[in-house]
């Protein structure tokens, strides 16, 4: 252990860190002691924390289960990372994951969602009370859903985000549930059965259950529907690489997930900003958005990525839609600069003053609780708040439209 290590540890045991063996415990050099709280957070055997940007508040648990690695995250209060590997990534409030984690780059958990152990993370957003269960892979998607722990969105065990495609693009980012929606909190559940998979890019409805071992392909957007994989003939057909016949709902797929993440900065911005506190202080909340950017970066990249490859997809293919192809590579600078300029815009909407405006009433009964307001507001003022995100996501996708029309 560094000499530069072990001062840390002293100082963190006597501001009152739990550290039960110190020796087998490294703090990086980069690691700001001033960012961990020493009210009842306990640091076991075999962790390793580096990243000046580390924050990890009141009650938080780590290495329970197993040595943990925590590089650059912002940790709320009373979360529990059990073992793995984290990096990168924002925990709020009594988010927790267990053992064998790898959760990476753009990783969003918030309040009381959870992990089991064993699973695989990276530009994945799960709203409160999602619940993953074990051995799983779920990177790019956005999953919401329920209204409490008790009645929350799951994912079965052994489950897979099938988000890398035979052409080798990540254009497949999936939207399970919806920002809009989901934020209110007020959701029914979705449900993926266990050894199942969901083929990205895709979009499912509140409510939709997928029977274990089922694995969909296709879009659900009626609300309540069971999803049972028939075990239909199997195939055996010619492969042409990167033919990219039919384009259409990727993009149109691609359009809808990014403006749900530009809803969710919008969110963040102007609602979760009025519950900054001792319990969810700036530099979570900047850790917040710091994610949430990283998330939006990463669809435009796989996007742009995309678009690179269809330029040849009309050669390879003469059965191909030449005419979308050809718009969409041409238009997608265009496109690019558009979704730049959205992401930052300012989207004054008299639906959100409004909406903000309730939530500030309910902060001065509930004080500072982000679960208690939201869940306190009355159904006309969640619907207000609903459609004043909704608004923004209809406005990306008809602004997006606009620039390649031949996907209207």
């Amino acid at each position: 252990m560094s000499s530069s290590s072990s001062l840390k540890i002293e100082k963190l045991i006597k501001k009152g860190v739990k550290i039960p063996n110190p020796e087998s415990v490294e703090i990086g050099d980069d690691v700001d002691t001033d960012r961990i709280s020493g009210n009842n957070t306990v640091i076991y055997s075999g962790c390793k924390i580096y990243g000046n940007s580390t924050l990890i508040l009141r009650g938080a648990r780590l290495g329970y289960e197993g040595p943990a690695t925590v590089k650059d995250c912002q940790i709320g209060p009373m979360v529990q990372l059990k073992g793995g590997f984290f990096n990168d990534a924002v925990f709020l409030n009594k988010a927790s994951a267990g053992s064998g984690a790898h959760v990476r780059k753009g990783a969003i958990l918030e309040e009381e969602s959870s992990i089991a152990h064993t699973v695989g993370l990276k530009q994945t957003i799960l709203f409160p009370f999602v619940t993953l269960g074990s051995l799983i892979n779920f990177c790019d998607c956005l999953m919401s859903g329920g209204t409490s722990r008790k009645n929350h969105s799951e994912v079965g065990s052994s489950y897979i985000h099938f988000n890398y495609t035979p052409d080798q693009d990540k254009a497949t980012p999936s939207l399970i549930g919806d920002v809009p929606n989901g934020v209110m909190l007020n959701q029914n559940p979705i449900f993926l059965g266990g050894q199942g998979g969901l083929v990205g890019p895709c979009r499912l409805a509140f409510g939709t259950v997928i029977a274990a071992g089922t694995i969909n392909r296709k879009d659900e957007l009626r609300p309540q529907r069971l999803i049972l994989d028939k075990g239909g003939k199997g195939g055996n057909i010619a492969f042409v690489p990167g033919s990219y016949k039919i384009i259409k709902r990727t993009v149109i797929n691609n359009i809808i997930y990014l403006g749900n993440l530009i809803a969710l900065m919008q969110w963040y911005v102007h609602v979760r900003k009025q519950f900054v506190s001792d319990d969810f202080p700036e530099q979570l909340f900047a850790g917040l958005k710091q994610k949430l950017n990283m998330a939006i970066d990463e669809r435009i990249k796989r996007f742009k990525e995309l678009t690179d490859k269809i330029q040849h997809s009309a050669v390879l293919d003469k059965d191909a839609n030449n005419l979308q192809h050809r718009e969409l590579y041409k238009m997608w600078p265009s496109m690019e600069e558009s979704f730049n300029k959205l992401r930052s815009a300012s989207w004054d909407h008299v639906l959100k003053d409004a909406f903000i405006e309730k939530v500030n009433i309910a902060i001065k009964k509930y004080g500072r609780d982000y679960i208690a307001v939201i869940k306190a507001l009355e159904s006309r003022d969640l619907e207000t708040g609903t459609a004043w995100l909704q608004g923004i996501v209809n406005d990306i996708n008809r602004q997006l439209l606009e620039i390649i029309p031949s996907f209207k």
